[in-house]
């Protein structure tokens, strides 16, 4: 069976978008269980589910716990270091794509 794109938009079938939750969610739990066995890492997913009353947690609730809770010791200082604004974010990109097209233009003068 070939892979087909699939048009990211609204399922307004409600049975289809039921079905397309229950998969998507099957797979994404999936994928965090690899990502934190692989990587060694500590993860966890909360998701509130408008088909079922109660909010779906991964790895446990106590894992849950455990790992916002090692968010919470983590100093403000240090979560705020990487996170960027738009702004900035479109800056250093502009930055590091005038670096890419000098190195070229140096690179073809060379040649």
């Amino acid at each position: 069976m070939t892979w087909k794109k699939v048009k990211l938009a609204y399922i307004t079938d409600d049975s289809a978008r039921k079905a397309t939750y229950k998969k998507r969610t099957k797979g994404l739990m999936k994928k965090l269980s690899e990502l934190s066995t692989l990587c060694d890492i500590d993860a966890c997913s909360i998701m509130y589910s408008p088909y079922e009353p109660q909010l779906e947690v991964w790895p446990s609730p106590m894992g849950v716990q455990q790992v916002l809770s090692k968010l919470e010791m983590i100093p403000e200082m240090e979560k705020s270091k990487n996170m960027l604004n738009q702004e900035s974010f479109l800056s250093q990109k502009t930055i590091k794509a005038a670096e890419q097209l000098k190195k070229h233009c140096k690179e073809n003068w060379e040649k």
